[in-house]
């Protein structure tokens, strides 16, 4: 079994949407292990270097494509 973890001090949070149709449903809860929040990475869909960092887009499992 292959498990992919990503240090969580890299991401960045998404910004305020500007605009209504931006708007979406809220995901849904994260699975709770060992009193920490848990998601499961399904697919990296695409990535691109960025100066000196590496960016992912990541499709979550359980979750929409607009969660990605």
């Amino acid at each position: 079994m292959i498990h992919n973890m990503f240090n969580e001090d890299l991401l960045t949070c998404c910004k305020e949407l500007q605009f209504q149709g931006q708007h979406m449903n809220p995901a849904p809860p994260p699975m709770i292990i060992n009193k920490e929040e848990e998601y499961k990475v399904e697919e990296v869909r695409k990535h691109r270097k960025q100066e000196w960092e590496t960016q992912f887009l990541v499709h979550w499992k359980g979750y929409s494509d607009k969660h990605d």
